[in-house]
C-alpha cells in the first residue's frame, strides 16, 4: 500500500461524510464527538478532560463509544494523553496537582483500577486495585490515603458453584452491597485487603473526603437495587474508621454532594418532599449533619450542579425553562449573584481550582455538542477550550427558536422548534414531534440532535422538529412538576397536541403530515399518540416505551419511584386509572403507522411492553402498519454504534415513507447501511 493510499484511508476513517450546505447526514450524527467531563487542576493551570469518540463501523468492532483522556495546559493547547481504544472514567486530580487520576481497566487488568498519570508526561501507574471493579474514589487531603467504593467480592464457595454451572439468579435477593475501602497509598500498588474494609450499614453510592481531613461524607442506600438508589439515598458523615458522626435524613431523591473548602459545611442537591420527581433544590447542612436548609426556596427551575466558590459561597448551575445560568449564593441564602446569565450555553457541570481562579465548565449550545469552557476574569467571560467537531462549522445547521404557547387550560408551555433548512415563509411542512422521557426531564435550547432525535437531519429533509417541555418537565420548579402527578396521559399529553395545533394555526405545519417520536416516557407518549390520539398523527416511532401501565409497574426496576413520584397510587387501589392510561386500552382507535423499537435487555421498561402493543395492534380487524424491532443486548436506549445507526436509519425511513412518501404498506424491513463489510 502506498503512502498516499494509507493517508487517504486514514482520512476516510476520521472525517465524516460531509453534507456541507445540504445539512447534516445521519452518518455525521453517528460520528459526533463531545467532551465527557472536564476537571481543573488545584492551581488552575491545567484542565483534564475526557473525549467521547463513537466507534466507526465497519473499521472498528461494534460497541459503545471510546473515552479518551486529554489535557489543556496554561498555553491553551489541548494534548492527547491516553487515546485510542480506551475507556477512561472518573477523572480527577491528586491533591498536590502533580498527577491526573482516573479509573480504567487497561491491558491485562481483570478489574477497574485507580490510576495516576504525571502531568508532565510518562506512564500511568496503578495507585490502588481491589478484587472487584472500583467505581468511585476520593483522596485524603494529605494524599496519604484514598477512599474507594467497590462491590463485595464473591465468596469462594459461590465462585466454585458458578464455575460448575449454577448461575441461577434469585430475583432481588441476589444483590451484593457496594462497600467502602480506605487504602494506605504508601503501598505500591495498594491492594484491598480485608483490613481496609470500613463497615457501614447499607450499600454506598458516593464518597467525598472532607478538605479538613477528619471525616468523609457518603451516600448510602438500604440495598443495591435501582429503586433504592433513586428514592432512598441518604447522607452519612463518618470518621475514617467508620464511626457515624452525623446524618442528614433527606427525603426522596438525592443528587450531588460537595464539601465547603474549609470542611465546615455540605451543599447538596435534593428534594423538599419524597414526592418531588427530581432532585433540584439547593440544600446546605453543617459538617455534623442534622438539620438542612433549602437556600433557594423560590427557584422556578432545577439545580443541575453544585460546588463552592469559597468557604462561605455556594456555586451552582440552575436550569430554568430552556436556558441555564451559573450563579453564586452565600450559604445562608443571601447575596445571590449571577455569573453567567441565562440565554447563553447550556451549562452542565463545572470545576473550581483551590486557588479560587477561573471556573472551568462543560456546556452545549445550538452550534455544538458538549465542550469545555473557561470562565475568565471578573466578568466570567466564557472562552471555549475544545472543538470536538471542527467540521461542524462547514455544515448548514437549522434555525432553532424558543416557542411558547398556551395549553387548553391556559398554562404556558415552552419548546424548542427546529425549522426546515430551506424554509420558505407561508409554506407548510411536515412536523416531527419529539417527546422527552422522565417525565422528570426537559429540553434546553442547546444541542439537541442525537441518534434517536436527529433534528438537524430532519431539517435537511424538509421537516420541522418540535421539542416540547410539557407539564411535569423539569426546569420550571416544583409546582410545574406537580401539575402532572397522579394524572398520567391526561393534561401532560394534551399539551403535546396543543403545541402541534399552535404551529398549525401559525400556518407553518401541514396538520395531515405530523409524526411523533420519543423514548421511555416519550415512548409512552408516542404510543398514546398512535392510539388515543391516532387521528392527530400520521406516523409514530416508539423507543423503549410503555403500553400497559399495570404490567409496567410490575416488571420495572423502579416500582417505588413510579408510585411515590408519578402515579401516587397502586394499581389495586385504582385499576381504572392504570387501565385508562394504558395505550393498549385504546388500540381500537389505532390508525397511525407505528414503528416500535426496544432493547431486549431493558431493565427499566421491560421489552414485553413493546411486544404487547405490537401483538394487540396486529390482532385488530384492520390493523395499522406496525413493526417491532428488538436490539440484542441493548438496555434502556442503545449504546452500540451499529444499533444507534440502525435506529436512525429506521426512524427516517418510517417518517419519510408516511409523512413524505406514498404511505400504505410498510417499507422493506431490510436496510441498506451504505457500509462495506469489515475486511480481515
Amino acid at each position: 500500500m502506498t503512502l498516499f493510499v494509507r493517508i487517504l484511508t486514514l482520512a476516510l476513517l476520521i472525517i465524516p461524510s460531509i453534507a456541507w450546505g445540504g445539512g447534516m447526514t445521519l452518518q455525521q450524527i453517528a460520528d459526533l464527538r463531545e467532551v465527557g467531563a472536564a476537571v481543573v487542576s488545584p492551581d488552575g493551570s491545567t484542565v483534564a478532560y475526557t473525549s467521547i469518540i463513537p466507534r466507526r463501523i465497519p473499521a472498528e468492532k461494534d460497541g459503545a463509544p471510546w473515552t479518551e483522556l486529554h489535557l489543556i495546559g496554561s498555553d491553551g493547547v489541548s494534548k492527547p494523553y491516553i487515546t485510542g481504544q480506551v475507556n477512561i472514567s472518573a477523572i480527577g486530580w491528586t491533591p498536590d496537582g502533580s498527577h491526573v487520576a482516573f479509573l480504567a481497566k487497561r491491558g491485562e487488568d481483570k478489574t477497574t483500577r485507580l490510576y495516576a498519570m504525571p502531568v508532565g508526561g510518562g506512564e500511568a501507574r496503578v495507585l490502588a486495585h481491589l478484587e472487584t471493579d472500583i467505581s468511585a474514589y476520593s483522596f485524603s487531603p494529605d494524599f496519604k490515603r484514598v477512599a474507594l467504593l467497590a462491590f463485595e467480592p464473591d465468596a469462594p464457595d459461590l465462585k466454585r458453584d458458578r464455575d460448575m454451572g449454577f448461575t441461577q439468579v434469585v430475583f432481588e435477593e441476589d444483590w451484593k452491597p457496594r462497600r467502602l475501602y480506605i487504602v494506605d497509598l504508601g503501598d505500591s500498588p495498594a491492594k484491598g485487603a480485608k483490613d481496609n474494609l470500613v463497615n457501614i450499614e447499607g450499600s454506598l453510592q458516593d464518597v467525598h473526603w472532607s478538605p479538613a481531613g477528619d471525616r468523609l461524607v457518603v451516600s448510602v442506600t438500604p440495598r443495591q437495587l435501582v429503586d433504592d438508589t433513586l428514592m432512598f439515598k441518604r447522607i452519612r458523615i463518618i470518621s475514617p474508621e467508620g464511626r457515624v458522626l452525623g446524618r442528614v435524613e433527606n427525603p426522596g431523591k438525592l443528587g450531588q454532594i460537595a464539601w465547603s473548602p474549609d470542611g465546615e459545611r455540605l451543599a447538596f442537591i435534593a428534594t423538599d418532599t419524597v414526592s418531588d420527581t427530581r432532585e433540584g433544590r439547593l440544600m446546605v447542612a453543617s459538617k455534623n449533619g442534622g438539620q438542612f436548609r433549602n437556600i433557594l426556596p423560590d427557584l422556578e427551575g432545577h439545580i443541575w450542579h453544585v460546588g463552592w466558590r469559597d468557604a462561605n459561597t455556594v456555586l451552582f448551575i440552575s436550569h430554568e425553562g430552556v436556558n441555564a445560568r451559573i450563579a453564586t449564593i452565600r450559604h445562608d441564602g443571601t447575596g445571590q449573584r449571577t455569573l453567567a446569565p441565562a440565554g447563553g450555553p447550556i451549562w452542565e457541570t463545572f470545576s473550581v481550582p483551590k486557588t479560587g481562579g477561573d471556573i472551568v465548565a462543560t456546556a452545549n449550545a445550538p452550534q455544538h455538542p458538549r465542550e469545555a469552557f473557561r470562565l475568565r476574569g471578573p466578568q466570567h467571560t466564557p472562552t471555549r477550550l475544545t472543538n470536538s467537531n471542527p467540521w461542524l462549522s462547514e455544515v448548514a445547521l437549522a434555525r432553532q427558536e424558543v416557542v411558547t404557547y398556551s395549553a387548553r387550560d391556559g398554562l404556558d408551555i415552552e419548546g424548542v422548534l427546529f425549522y426546515p433548512l430551506e424554509y420558505k415563509e407561508g409554506q407548510k411542512y411536515p412536523l416531527v414531534l419529539a417527546v422527552h422521557g422522565g417525565p422528570e426531564a426537559h429540553f434546553s435550547n442547546g444541542w439537541l440532535t442525537r441518534y434517536n432525535l436527529p433534528a438537524h437531519h430532519l431539517s435537511a429533509e424538509g421537516y420541522f422538529t418540535f421539542y416540547q417541555n410539557y407539564r411535569g418537565s423539569t426546569g420550571r420548579g416544583v409546582k410545574f412538576i406537580e401539575t402532572s402527578q397522579g394524572r398520567p396521559a391526561k393534561e401532560e399529553f394534551d399539551d403535546l397536541v396543543d403545541g402541534v395545533d399552535h404551529l398549525v394555526e401559525r400556518g407553518m405545519v401541514d396538520k395531515d403530515r405530523v409524526g411523533i417520536t420519543g423514548g421511555s416516557y416519550g415512548g409512552y407518549a408516542t404510543a398514546w399518540g398512535a392510539t388515543y390520539y391516532s387521528d392527530r398523527f400520521a406516523a409514530a416511532v416508539m423507543n423503549v416505551g410503555l403500553s400497559d401501565k399495570i404490567a409496567m409497574l410490575g416488571t420495572s426496576d423502579i416500582p417505588q419511584e413510579l408510585y411515590l413520584v408519578h402515579y401516587m397510587t397502586w394499581p389495586w387501589e385504582n385499576w381504572d386509572l392504570y387501565k385508562e392510561a394504558s395505550p393498549i386500552f385504546h388500540v381500537r382507535n389505532a390508525k397511525t403507522p407505528i414503528l416500535i423499537m426496544h432493547g431486549d435487555a431493558d431493565p427499566r421498561v421491560d421489552p414485553t411492553q413493546s411486544k404487547i402493543l405490537y401483538r394487540y395492534l396486529v390482532l385488530q380487524d384492520n390493523p395499522p402498519p406496525v413493526r417491532l424491532v428488538l436490539y440484542k443486548g441493548e438496555g434502556h436506549g442503545n449504546r452500540r454504534a451499529a444499533s444507534r445507526y440502525d435506529y436512525s436509519l429506521r426512524l427516517m425511513q418510517w417518517m419519510n415513507h408516511y409523512l413524505k412518501g406514498e404511505g400504505g404498506e410498510m417499507p422493506d424491513h431490510r436496510l441498506d447501511y451504505g457500509l462495506e463489510a469489515k475486511k480481515d
